[in-house]
C-alpha cells in the first residue's frame, strides 16, 4: 500500500501513534475480509461489503496524512 510513501510510512510508525492505530486497523480489516472470503469464517456478502467499506475508509486517512505531511514538507 502506498510504495512511494514507504520510507515516510516506516517513519510514522514508530513515530505517530494515531497513523499506527490506523494502520493496525486496516491490515487487520484486510486479514478479517480475505479470511471471511476464504470461508474461514463464511461472512455473508453485505458482512464483508461493510469491512471494505471500513477499510477503505481507513485507507483514505492513511492517504490524507502521507499527502498533508509531505505537502508540509515542501
Amino acid at each position: 500500500m502506498f510504495p512511494e510513501y514507504r520510507d515516510l510510512i516506516t517513519q510514522l510508525k514508530t513515530s505517530n501513534h494515531h497513523f499506527t492505530r490506523l494502520f493496525d486497523q486496516h491490515n487487520q480489516l484486510d486479514q478479517q475480509i480475505k479470511n471471511m472470503e476464504s470461508s474461514i469464517p463464511q461472512g455473508t456478502h453485505e458482512e464483508i461489503e461493510n469491512l471494505k467499506k471500513k477499510k477503505l475508509h481507513l485507507k483514505d486517512e492513511l492517504y490524507d496524512i502521507l499527502r498533508k505531511i509531505e505537502a508540509d514538507k515542501a
